[in-house]
């Protein structure tokens, strides 16, 4: 573990799977838990400027619209944050999958002002950081068995850190399925 001012450093390559890391090298340097916060007020932001018609537009007939994409990332955070406390709290029972596009289909949140849905998305990060912070160096340093695809706190933590909302700013696209969304 990389316990330092900065946080608990970045994920080593047996925290996750390699997949994980084209997104992990996203998260710029700095303490993992500053810029999960930061992204909470940033993300907001961005997304209150959508109108009620962009927020419902959608790029192809069956993909997300931005209600969805949001609303999706919040449940991602839900299962991560689930999968973190596993790891934190030394659980080694293996979590069941989950089917994104399912948990999508039931939420029906295009039924749901953009406001609301970005509500949510901010208690439910707001909540992961509460719980990262209150983590201490045995928590946080914890490996989960290999054949999980994320072994660690840090590597979910920064795997959230870099999920499409984080960048969507910064290019005024977001990527969701292989579906790049111009904003």
């Amino acid at each position: 573990m990389h316990d330092t001012a900065h946080g608990p450093g970045r994920p080593d390559a047996d925290e996750c799977l390699p997949y994980y890391f084209q997104y992990i090298r996203l998260v710029p340097d700095g303490h993992i838990l500053d810029t999960l916060e930061h992204q909470i007020t940033e993300s907001a932001a961005f997304l209150h400027a959508f109108t009620p018609q962009q927020a419902l537009r959608r790029e192809a007939p069956g993909e997300w619209n931005i209600l969805e994409i949001v609303g999706h990332v919040a449940d991602t955070e839900r299962v991560f944050g689930y999968r973190a406390l596993r790891i934190a709290r030394a659980d080694p029972v293996m979590w069941t999958a989950v089917e994104f596009p399912d948990y999508a289909a039931a939420a029906n949140y295009e039924a749901r002002p953009l406001g609301d849905v970005v509500a949510e998305y901010a208690a439910v990060r707001a909540a992961f950081v509460a719980f990262l912070r209150g983590l201490d160096a045995a928590a946080w340093a914890r490996r989960a068995p290999a054949d999980w695809t994320l072994r660690s706190v840090r590597a979910i933590a920064y795997a959230m850190a870099s999920t499409a909302l984080a960048h969507a700013r910064a290019n005024n696209t977001l990527t969701i399925r292989g579906v790049v969304y111009q904003l």
